[in-house]
């Protein structure tokens, strides 16, 4: 199951990402934000990240009008590894290197259809392992040093 959540400006695109994973049979919850009111993207980064952290979910998507905002804050839960992709070959490297276990993107930035196609190829790539594992063991590394 997928966690997503997004703020006022990533509202719309979010919206499109859902009727998008219901024509997948892809199950999901929102976390919020339900409407385009004005409203603070750290919430929803935080509760995605601490959604997929959980085990919950496998993954989380989180959007605001940049990504860069709701991404970083994603980020600054424990076990987060969020990726702000904007292009389809970060979005697979991002798996298959990095392990990433959240994607960002930007609403204001990205038009719908790319952004479907990001967040397919995210959704079906896996993490290659090897020594790339060792990588994100090295990240994992440096959370723990800053608990």
């Amino acid at each position: 199951m997928i966690a997503l959540g997004s703020d006022h400006g990533g509202f719309e695109l979010k919206k499109e990402i859902m009727k998008h994973l219901d024509e997948k049979g892809i199950e999901y919850k929102d976390f919020g934000t339900y409407s385009e009111d004005s409203c603070d993207y750290p919430i929803y980064g935080e509760e995605v990240g601490r959604a997929v952290v959980s085990g919950e979910f496998e993954s989380g998507i989180v959007i605001c009008g940049t990504g860069i905002g709701i991404s970083i804050a994603a980020n600054k839960v424990r076990g987060v590894r969020c990726a702000l992709c904007h292009d389809c070959y970060s979005a697979e490297y991002t798996r298959r290197h990095n392990n990433a276990n959240v994607l960002a993107l930007g609403g204001r930035v990205i038009g719908v259809g790319h952004a479907l196609k990001i967040v397919d190829i995210f959704l079906s790539t896996d993490f290659e392992g090897g020594r790339h594992a060792r990588r994100v063991d090295l990240i994992s590394k440096i959370e723990e040093k800053e608990a």
